[in-house]
């Protein structure tokens, strides 16, 4: 009985986070380092660069961000894996940058397949 509770418990708290969720767009990049939060310092695989719509002179530099495929933005069918990935933003996307969050590779595949090379996403602070 108690397993089942905590089960549903996880399932609520999972869908009531992404109901709160921003909507936005993702694309990917391969070179992270050097990066304008932590120039040549290596923050792992599972990054991202901010737009400027969310950059806000560097101040979300290190902030976490939960992400989620929520459908294609072009013709390749069913890109999403139903899956979301925890990112850590180090960079600011350039301007001009055709998404609100420009994700690792590894991040972006986590979510969605490459092939695709932007999505539509959902996103909220972690």
């Amino acid at each position: 009985m108690s397993k089942s509770i905590v089960f549903f418990s996880t399932v609520l708290v999972f869908l009531f986070s992404f109901s709160y969720a921003t909507p936005g767009i993702a694309t990917f990049y391969t070179s992270y380092t050097p990066s304008a939060c932590y120039r040549g310092t290596q923050e792992g695989v599972m990054i991202a660069a901010a737009s400027d719509t969310l950059w806000d002179n560097g101040r979300v530099c290190g902030k976490m961000f939960t992400v989620k495929c929520s459908g294609p933005r072009n013709a390749v069918p069913h890109p999403c894996t139903g899956k979301s990935v925890k990112v850590k933003i180090v960079d600011h996307c350039p301007s001009g940058c055709a998404s609100t969050l420009d994700l690792s590779r590894e991040a972006f595949a986590q979510i969605a397949n490459p092939v695709a090379g932007i999505i539509n996403i959902d996103y909220f602070p972690a």
